[in-house]
């Protein structure tokens, strides 16, 4: 009974260090360094962005992704609550917002649905997490890569479609345009607080359509 009390003892020990070993990122800051390689015929699509950042902003059910480049500027804000977003593009001087609803922002991501990842045995360390490399695979059939680290779990699962299903956070990933290839990269992780004013829906300053009609707009319907 003794030895029993004590194997009990210790791996209640265990799994307390585990969880204490495991950070929960409610509110914080991911910043992702792009990098960019190209078909043969667009070797000047990887120098518009270079110095390119994606910026992950988490605050509760809110979430705020910004993509810097030397194009321009792009966010997307959500609420998981509500489920409403808005994408906000920012281009040589033009502003426009993207309204979506609960419904549009699951159209937008159907993409996504069902994803699944299948573990590797492969590692590697990005801005100080180990991390473990698994191959992201959609409905359709096409796959691609994914580093994510078990250190850290994230709490809003909405705040990026992609890795819902993932069991922790995304460090490094890519993701295929036709011949371009863009690799994203974790360069920090802050646990710092996050303004809640980052993640408020623009009212001014902006030029307003709906996810609809920038649909009908992108596939020349009027």
């Amino acid at each position: 009974m003794k030895h029993r009390l004590i194997a009990i003892s210790l791996l209640l020990l265990c799994c307390g260090n585990a969880a204490v070993a495991q950070k929960v990122l409610a509110e914080g800051t991911v910043v992702y360094d792009i990098a960019v390689r190209t078909g043969a015929a667009e070797p000047q699509m990887a120098d518009l962005f270079d110095g390119a950042t994606t910026t992950v902003y988490l605050k509760g059910n809110q979430s705020r992704t910004d993509m810097v480049s030397s194009l321009g500027k792009e966010s997307t804000i959500h609420d998981a609550k509500t489920g409403n977003a808005v994408i906000l593009k920012e281009y040589s001087g033009q502003k426009l917002m993207i309204t979506l609803t609960k419904e549009n922002w699951t159209e937008k991501n159907k993409k996504y649905e069902d994803i699944s990842f299948t573990a590797t045995t492969e590692t590697k360390t990005i801005a100080g997490y180990v991390c473990k490399k698994s191959i992201a695979r959609l409905k359709d059939g096409s796959t691609f890569n994914v580093y994510y680290t078990t250190d850290i779990s994230v709490a809003n699962k909405d705040y990026d479609n992609t890795f819902k299903n993932l069991p922790g956070l995304a460090m490094e990933y890519e993701m295929e345009f036709g011949k371009m290839k863009i690799t994203y990269t974790a360069a920090k992780v802050n646990f710092e607080p996050v303004q809640a004013s980052r993640f408020d829906f623009p009212k001014t300053g902006y030029r307003v359509m709906s996810y609809d009609d920038n649909q009908k707009l992108k596939s020349g319907r009027r």
